[in-house]
């Protein structure tokens, strides 16, 4: 019963279904189409996309942290976290819809997750509360535009650091590692990459999940959406064959839906970073000094073990590459 509350309030963020009928001379529509209707905006991805294997930088290196934070509300005139402190709020970019990262609790209504607290701890440090954050949803084809569009100062969203991104933005130290995996029914015949050749996979659109697919020897039909939810419901519905995704993404489905299992051997990887307008120098070495104090004190640890312990021994915190 909870996890149908929690995927009915985490739908209730997701795109709406279309539910339109045909008309005029217009083919019927099949009756999985008329009964199920795929998620609004479901599409084949036919461009591939850039490859994320790109060399041409260290998709994880960053600034590292000055060696003494300034104390919170007290920020050095002229930086992003003064303007944030006379803000009186830190603008944060987040999912909705992401079981585990970042979705809403059916009871309360308010938003909750790994990467919820994640950006709670960087509001902490600057603006002394937590709770002074405003929390904006975006989906992940948003995130770059919402930071370029000064809409957030900061992107906390399963945010993989890759180097066609970091041409756009800037990254904090990773905070989290993933494993590219994919999610299926059971007793599906599904169970490594090899399988997906010729079937219809879900992913969310702006997310790096795609590229893997497309590098495969025999491709499978990739199916672009807006959130993962909506993968969630395709695979319900029999729109889609799997879905593929970072791991504590689906393992966060399956939380949701039991008739589900992840499998097959990692297919792709994401490190997951807060994002930053590019040029934000001071405010990449803030977060970095924020990342290093939930080392040192274990907020890391303590979070993961409240929001993720459900998939499995904590990983401990990444290792930061800190360079300049």
């Amino acid at each position: 019963m909870k996890t149908r509350l929690i995927l009915a309030a985490l739908l209730v963020g997701a795109t709406a279904l279309v539910s339109g009928c045909g008309s005029g001379d217009l083919p019927a529509p099949s009756t999985l189409d008329a009964v199920n209707p795929k998620p609004a905006g479901a599409e084949e991805i036919s461009v591939p996309p850039q490859a994320e294997g790109d060399s041409s930088c260290d998709s994880e290196a960053t600034l590292r942290p000055n060696a003494v934070q300034p104390r919170p509300g007290a920020m050095p005139p002229g930086s992003p976290m003064a303007a944030i402190v006379a803000n009186g709020r830190l603008r944060v970019g987040v999912d909705q819809n992401t079981y585990l990262f970042g979705f809403r609790d059916p009871g309360t209504g308010q938003l909750q997750g790994f990467d919820i607290d994640i950006a709670r701890e960087i509001a902490k440090d600057i603006l002394g509360d937590p709770n002074k954050i405003e929390l904006r949803s975006v989906t992940a084809a948003e995130r770059i535009s919402a930071l370029h569009d000064k809409k957030v100062d900061l992107i906390v969203r399963t945010f993989s650091a890759t180097c066609e991104r970091r041409r756009e933005v800037d990254f904090s130290a990773v905070y989290y590692r993933s494993a590219q995996r994919i999610l299926a029914p059971r007793e599906s015949g599904i169970s490594t990459g090899a399988d997906l050749a010729g079937k219809r996979v879900c992913v969310a659109r702006g997310t790096t999940a795609a590229a893997p697919l497309f590098a495969m020897a025999k491709r499978p039909i990739v199916i672009g959406v807006t959130n993962w939810t909506d993968c969630l419901v395709a695979l319900q519905q029999g729109h889609v064959d799997a879905v593929s995704g970072d791991d504590p993404i689906l393992f966060g489905l399956v939380a949701q839906d039991r008739n589900l299992q992840v499998v097959g051997e990692p297919i792709g990887t994401g490190a997951y970073a807060v994002g930053a307008p590019k040029g934000s120098d001071e405010l990449v070495r803030f977060v970095n000094g924020v990342l290093e104090r939930m080392r040192t004190d274990g907020t890391w640890q303590r979070i993961y073990t409240d929001k993720l312990s459900v998939l499995g021994p904590s990983p401990g915190q990444p290792v930061a590459r800190y360079v300049g």
